[in-house]
């Protein structure tokens, strides 16, 4: 598990897009929490989440700090504006230590596969993995260890060594790494193009011959 504490402000009023807007020119971000009670608003200070975002994904644990009391969260959506370098809102949800959540954890290769000493290529096949588990077992990532991957061999979800109290819901024979040759691929282009100038050349030669039958 790995978590992060934020500190938020709950907002009882101006909820909305010109409140929103002037929360945004405080420096604020609009925010809310849904779970089994009713949604309840908040606003975060911008450079303090900006500063944990890069450790944030669906699978982080925050500790949500409002007032006296705290509140165990997942971020589940991030509306940002590209442009103005703007996050606009965040959606949180919010779970219980007792209660069996599900929630996508980022895949992490690690090493350099056997396979790619014969001309292999690693190929990536999932990025993240939907589990199940209680929150406090939910891991940042899952880091997968390639270097034993030989050519033409993969590893499955059913092949992941999960930690303790964690189960994969994504299906067990969905890849999620595999060494593969790309020769034949290469080969087989080039055999198109040697084609493709071969049936080019014969047309010039074609139109030339009629050219000549014509003059005569």
């Amino acid at each position: 598990m790995n978590e992060v504490s934020l500190t938020g402000v709950l907002r009882k009023e101006d909820f909305g897009s010109a409140g929103a807007r002037r929360i945004r020119s405080a420096g604020r971000i609009p925010a809310v929490i849904y779970g089994r009670e009713e949604p309840v608003h908040v606003t975060l200070d911008t450079i303090e989440f900006r500063n944990i975002l890069r450790r944030v994904s669906e699978s982080t644990l925050l500790t949500l700090k409002i007032g006296r009391k705290k509140r165990l969260v997942l971020m589940k959506a991030l509306q940002e504006n590209v442009l103005y370098d703007q996050i606009d809102h965040i959606d949180f949800f919010e779970v219980t230590t007792d209660e069996v959540l599900r929630a996508n954890v980022p895949i992490v290769l690690e090493g350099n596969p056997e396979g790619a000493k014969f001309d292999g290529v690693l190929e990536q096949g999932a990025y993240e993995i939907e589990v199940e588990c209680l929150p406090l077992d939910l891991p940042q990532n899952i880091v997968v260890d390639v270097t034993d991957l030989g050519l033409n061999e993969s590893i499955t979800v059913a092949d992941l060594k999960l930690p303790e109290g964690v189960k994969a819901i994504t299906a067990e024979e969905g890849i999620i790494a595999s060494v593969n040759i790309i020769r034949e691929e290469v080969e087989e282009d080039d055999e198109l193009v040697d084609e493709d100038v071969d049936v080019e050349a014969g047309e010039v030669d074609s139109d030339e011959e009629e050219a000549s039958a014509e003059e005569e």
